[in-house]
């Protein structure tokens, strides 16, 4: 058996790239880490937090007190949803001057607004809301047109 011997030489300077390389790999990895994982966020009692707490009940001064509005376009009428808060809960919502023209040709627009407002109101959360599948894309636009009214009021 001959074995010959084989001799690397690796220069100094492609050991330093590759090196340097190694670094700016892990260091990107790390960022991406840190930027695209879940957060769960957690702030103290009191600390100005504009959400709603798990337990049904906004914090202190979670919104900022008035009447609120959002347009939603139904065929080629706009429909305004009104949302009355003050600094901890919310108290109304309803269609403002909803036209007969609209009730006529959508029906049911009033009655998935009188059972989404019922929810809302009673657990103050635009979470874990619960729709017939009939109605659910008459739902989902009349609760868009809510969530933009209620985002406007929450404290910034």
């Amino acid at each position: 058996m001959s074995s010959k011997t084989k001799i690397v030489v690796l220069k100094m300077k492609e050991i330093i790239y590759t090196a340097i390389f190694i670094g700016f790999a892990i260091l990107l990895v790390t960022l991406l880490l840190i930027m695209f994982r879940p957060r769960h966020e957690t702030t103290a009692p009191g600390a100005g937090s504009a959400s709603i707490s798990d337990s049904g009940s906004a914090p202190a001064s979670a919104y900022v007190p008035g009447i609120y509005t959002a347009s939603l376009t139904v065929g080629s009428q706009n429909v305004n949803v009104e949302v009355a808060v003050d600094a901890e809960r919310i108290n109304s919502i309803s269609f403002v001057s909803l036209d007969e023209s609209v009730t006529t040709m959508y029906p049911l627009m009033q009655p998935v607004m009188d059972d989404l407002a019922s929810q809302i109101l009673s657990s103050q959360s635009l979470e874990d809301l619960s729709y017939p599948m009939e109605t659910r894309y008459t739902s989902q636009a009349v609760l868009g047109a809510i969530e933009t009214a209620v985002e406007k009021a929450r404290v910034k």
